[in-house]
């Protein structure tokens, strides 16, 4: 009889290290990043890994390689080690569901940023959140930005045919962002009365080398017959640049109007030195604060992990950030955000 009871014992002891080596750990935020190379969410992480300090969690943030089934792994890992909340930035915002459901059965919140799951997987557990943007937003800010700067330099239209002849850049396919600013960029321009023709579109994956070769590419076939380029993030605007200066636009008076979406600190500095006609603010510094903020309520079991803080919730479960269009007269905004003024 007491060799059973003292088997008991061990194995309720066994029970309860088990238990105490799973245990959620407030302090603890598992984050992951679909690609720490991608020039925008390269900020984020920055912001994110200082956001982390100051509230003085531990962020443990990995990079997911553009591969889901690796992000799949990196999230189960977290929740073996007993981590209090989860913050994804997806690679494939399809993979939502399954992320979902791996957090649901630990009972662990997931606070989503960056790539906006489908509403049905967001409704889908109580503790899910997202912070982002609206995506139509950034397009709207982008096309009233083209329009504007169309209007204020008839000498664009280079064949005077009262025509944008364009080339348009997007991101990742299916992509929110990319779609939406796809759309409501031209859609904004057309609504303010002028006259679009598009010579091309194709993706460049949001990177800078592939819009480099895309870019290259077009000018070879339609040569100056592009009088402006639209991209949908600074990243795939920079490769863009690079390829018109080797054709040796920025030269002199040689110019091709470019515009994209994030103001990162580099596609400032072409707007500085009159390279990039203009681009629109998707404010890492706040959407990184955000993400931290929410993810380190949701882990000490807030039902609202916005109190507290200077965030709100819409009707989708989810904090949006607004964009701001940035040109050289209002550049000291962006600037802001990355501690360069």
């Amino acid at each position: 009889m007491k060799k059973v009871l003292v088997f008991v014992l061990v194995l309720a002891m066994a029970a309860m290290a088990f238990v105490g080596c799973t245990q959620n750990n407030a302090s603890k935020i598992g984050a992951t990043i679909y690609r720490f190379d991608d020039n925008f969410m390269s900020y984020v992480r920055q912001n994110m890994t200082a956001f982390g300090e100051q509230l003085e969690l531990e962020l443990d943030i990995q990079d997911s390689q553009n591969d889901q089934a690796k992000q799949g792994e990196q999230v189960e890992l977290f929740l073996s080690q007993g981590v209090g909340s989860l913050a994804i930035n997806l690679v494939d915002p399809q993979a939502a569901s399954t992320i979902i459901k791996l957090a649901k059965e630990e009972d662990v919140p997931v606070v989503f940023y960056n790539k906006e799951p489908d509403q049905a997987d967001m409704q889908s557990y109580d503790k899910c959140w997202y912070v982002g943007t609206n995506s139509a937003q950034s397009g709207i800010i982008q096309g009233e930005m083209i329009a504007a700067a169309w209007a204020a330099n008839p000498e664009w239209d280079r064949n005077g045919d009262g025509v944008m002849q364009y080339v348009m850049l997007k991101g990742e396919p299916g992509h929110p962002d990319a779609e939406a600013r796809t759309t409501f960029s031209i859609q904004a321009v057309t609504e303010a009365g002028i006259q679009v023709e598009e010579l091309a579109i194709d993706t460049a994956m949001w990177d800078t080398q592939q819009a480099n070769d895309k870019m290259a590419a077009w000018y070879s076939k339609f040569g100056e017959q592009i009088e402006f380029v639209v991209c949908n993030n600074d990243g795939m605007a920079i490769g863009v640049i690079n390829a018109l200066q080797s054709e040796g636009y920025f030269d002199g008076d040689k110019f091709m109007p470019v515009v994209g979406v994030d103001a990162i600190p580099e596609a400032l500095d072409l707007i500085e030195s009159g390279k990039l006609v203009g681009t629109v603010l998707n404010d890492a510094l706040n959407q990184a604060k955000a993400t931290v903020e929410l993810a380190a309520n949701a882990a000490k079991g807030m039902e609202d992990p916005t109190e507290g803080t200077s965030w709100t919730l819409d009707e989708k479960k989810a904090v949006r950030v607004d964009y701001v269009g940035i040109l050289l007269e209002n550049i000291d905004v962006a600037k802001e955000c990355y501690g360069l003024k």
